[in-house]
């Protein structure tokens, strides 16, 4: 990776507590922590180890994800 991006992360507050992580443009990047911090945390960890396998297999990050926002109807 050439130059640096950034990747949307999701936390999502899961019922038992804690948070579940996932990172929506990087299919299969799941984390999760007690608190919100520790989620933070372990799903860096998560990415690093996610690029890291991405590379090297030979593959990119561009996913060729496109985003559009929307209104939602009235």
């Amino acid at each position: 990776m050439a130059d640096p991006r950034d990747i949307e992360l999701v936390f999502a507050p899961q019922e038992e507590g804690g948070y579940h992580v996932y990172a929506p443009d990087l299919p299969g990047l799941h984390s999760e922590g007690d608190t919100f911090d520790e989620a933070m945390e372990n799903a860096r960890e998560a990415l690093e180890l996610y690029v890291e396998g991405l590379r090297e297999v030979g593959r990119s990050l561009d996913a060729g994800v496109v985003r559009r926002r929307v209104s939602i109807p009235a």
